[in-house]
Formats: structure tokens, C-alpha cells, sequence
């Protein structure tokens, strides 16, 4: 399972405000706390007004370079910041996102051709979020058709379903899982990945749903997920679930993931 970290965004109320009064040590221990836990990438959204987005993701992704060598996922809603921040990466990492949407592939392809970047790919277009498989489908094929063009093959793309809020549409995680099968039927190799905590919007209990659905989905074939690697129980339900669908063997790594005290409760040594 690939973790991509979602500490570091500046919708989180704590991190806006490390944004707004430049505290680096803030955001610094972010960043060392989610590659301590095992976090594959690092996203980096800075979620400021747009006249001071392009100088705030630059902070912060120069902080977080400094402070560790895991790579970045860079998060940005307008692929013209992405375009110019794009150059002051130290390695190859994640970009977050394209779309149908306004020619983001058009502007994004371009920058990874011929690298080891990879990208997030959303299935919506123009017209929104579709209800439909078929439509997130269709959409699917167009920009792997697309990104083909530049090189860019199909395990190098992480398709995001857009999994709807289980308040808002009671179908949410089936629709989910028959986009997943579908799409990986057509190309084998394409990663499959989730914002974890969109499905619990306005739900109770969230993080129970969100452990529930990470659960689900990794069984049907999720291959990432954007998660918080520094919350115990939503580790622990990575570890178990791949112990349960037989992908650890002699459950290795849960294991040892209880041994170095990654999961289970907080050991503390006197």
C-alpha cells in the first residue's frame, strides 16, 4: 500500500496557521513525523489565496526537502502553480492532480515527460464529479489515451474514483469499487488511490468509516491512499488488512510493526 501524507495542507486549521506565521519548526515536525511513520510521499498543499500560492508551496516544500528525503506529492487545484514550482523539486514524487477539467493534462503531461514523476489523475471533467461508472470510466480512458502521447504509461498514473460522501450518496463505496475493477481490467497496471476521509463527511464516527473503507477498498484492489500515516489506528488497519488478504507473509510486518511499537497501544518505556 502507498501512503501519501496529508498533514501538510493548509485547509488543516493548525497548518494554516503555521502558514500564515511562517513557523517552520511547525511544519518541519510534520514532515519528519509522517516519514518516521513510513509515509511513501509527502503532500504539500498550500490552500492559500492565489496571488500567494506559488511563494507559500515553495516554503514549504523547501522546509520539507530540508527536513527529509521522502518525496513529494505536490498539491495544487491550479496546474499553472504546479507548472512553476515544479522545477524546485529535489527528486521525482507525486503530482496531485490532473483532470479533465480546464486542460490540466495538457499542462501537466508536458512537465513529467521523461521523468519518473508520477500523477494523480481525477475522473471528473468539466461537468463535475460524475454519478456514473461509465462516465468515470470513459473519462479514465481519455486521459490515459492522453498521457500515452507523452510517454507516460499506465503505472505511472494513479486514478482517483472521487469517492463520494456515504451522507450525501448511500452507493458511494460500490460505485467506488466497480470504477476500481473496471478500470484495472483495462489497464493492469494503473494504481488505483482515495482521498481516505472524503467518504465520512457529515457521518459520525468518522474515523470507524474511514478504517471500514480502507479496509473494503484495499480487499477490491486500492493500491494508495492519501492518509494520515501518524494515526495508530488507521496504521493498524493497513497492517491487518494485508496480514487478513494473505499479502504479509507469516504476518511479518505486523509483527514487527507491533514489536517497534507502530500500532497496538502507545508503549512507553520507563
Amino acid at each position: 500500500m502507498i501512503i501519501i501524507g496529508e498533514k501538510i495542507n493548509g485547509t488543516i486549521p493548525s497548518v494554516k496557521r503555521a502558514i500564515e506565521q511562517k513557523d517552520e519548526e511547525f511544519i518541519r515536525n510534520l514532515a519528519l513525523k509522517q516519514a518516521e511513520a513510513g509515509a511513501d510521499y509527502l503532500d504539500v498543499c498550500a490552500s492559500t489565496s492565489p496571488d500567494v500560492e506559488v511563494d507559500t508551496l515553495l516554503w514549504l516544500m523547501g522546509i520539507v526537502q530540508d527536513a527529509v528525503d521522502t518525496p513529494l506529492c505536490i498539491d495544487s487545484p491550479n496546474p499553472l502553480v504546479i507548472e512553476k514550482v515544479f522545477p524546485y523539486a529535489k527528486r521525482p514524487g507525486l503530482i496531485n492532480s490532473v483532470s479533465e477539467e480546464g486542460g490540466k493534462c495538457e499542462i501537466i503531461f508536458p512537465i513529467i515527460k521523461g521523468t519518473k514523476w508520477e500523477v494523480i489523475a481525477l475522473t471528473c471533467d468539466s461537468r463535475g464529479i460524475p454519478k456514473d461508472t461509465q462516465t468515470r470510466v470513459d473519462i479514465t480512458k481519455v486521459m490515459v489515451e492522453k498521457a500515452l502521447t507523452y510517454d507516460i504509461t499506465p503505472d505511472r498514473i494513479h486514478i482517483d474514483p472521487l469517492v463520494m460522501a456515504l451522507s450525501a450518496d448511500n452507493q458511494s463505496l460500490l460505485n467506488f469499487v466497480e470504477t476500481l475493477k473496471e478500470v484495472k481490467t483495462l489497464y493492469p497496471t494503473i494504481k488505483v488511490t482515495s482521498g481516505l476521509s472524503n467518504i465520512s463527511f457529515g457521518m459520525p464516527l468518522r474515523k470507524v468509516v474511514n478504517q471500514h473503507f480502507l479496509t473494503l477498498a484495499i480487499d477490491a484492489g486500492m493500491d494508495s491512499a492519501i492518509l494520515d500515516p501518524c494515526n495508530r489506528d488507521i496504521v493498524t488497519t493497513l497492517f491487518v488488512t494485508d496480514a487478513l488478504l494473505g499479502k504479509d507473509r507469516f504476518c511479518r510486518n505486523y509483527l514487527n510493526a507491533f514489536r517497534k511499537n507502530k500500532i497496538g497501544p502507545v508503549k512507553i518505556d520507563v
